[in-house]
């Protein structure tokens, strides 16, 4: 009995050490679903409120879904030297029908100059844990279908942020984006390409015939006046 006692206190003492072990890990767990304000799946609306500092809105693709991209320069919510020392230089939110799906956020180059990647990793690990170093290539500038290579990658079942090299190679980027919207964005891009291959031909034989129209307005108008005009 004094021994089945012995097994209950035991068994209960590891759980309580496990699950303060639990509790700890979770109280240290890193946040990815946010990023200087701006949350995944947001919308317009909201991320213009929380990133004030936006260009107009572009459209990437209209269907089979809508994909708009638009600039921001992210300005510190710390003022002073922080404002100063901040290394973001400027960076791009996407959204998939309206919903916040990738920002990618460039390093000002004079702000991170002599550091090399592994100074990078070393800097970004520092809030977000340790990196993994998966060998593939990630959409980058998605309207000019430009890809980069991961050089380190913080992530969870829902999010990633991967480390690249600018297109230039001379600065950094972030890409961070929701997996899942990120996965129907890139579907979506996928379809929107091939739609527009496929209706190239028609697109050009219906620039033509309104051209070919346009021309003869013009031919007609001139016609009429200078007809009226006329004088032997």
């Amino acid at each position: 009995m004094f021994d089945a006692r012995q097994r209950s206190i035991g068994a209960g003492a590891i759980r309580v050490i496990f699950c303060g072990i639990l509790g700890t890990a979770m109280l240290h767990a890193v946040d990815f679903s946010s990023y200087r304000g701006l949350q995944f799946g947001m919308d317009l609306a909201a991320a213009t409120k929380q990133a004030p500092r936006l260009t107009e809105v572009r459209v990437v693709h209209q269907r089979p879904a809508l994909l708009q991209e638009l600039e921001w320069q992210p300005r510190p919510s710390i003022q002073g030297d922080a404002a100063r020392t901040d290394p973001l230089k400027e960076g791009l939110l996407c959204f998939y029908n309206g919903q916040l799906f990738r920002i990618v956020v460039t390093y000002e180059r004079y702000k991170i100059e002599g550091m090399t990647a592994d100074d990078m990793i070393d800097g970004i690990s520092a809030t977000y844990g340790k990196a993994s170093t998966p060998a593939v290539q990630i959409a980058y500038r998605s309207i000019y279908g430009e890809t980069a290579a991961v050089l380190a990658r913080w992530e969870d079942p829902e999010y990633s942020y991967d480390l690249i090299r600018t297109g230039d190679r001379s600065s950094f980027a972030l890409v961070l984006y929701s997996k899942r919207l990120d996965a129907l964005a890139q579907a979506a891009t996928v379809e929107a390409v091939r739609l527009d291959v496929q209706e190239a031909p028609q697109r050009e034989l219906d620039r033509q015939k309104k051209q070919n129209e346009d021309e003869q307005l013009v031919l007609v108008k001139a016609r009429l006046a200078n007809k009226l005009n006329f004088r032997p």
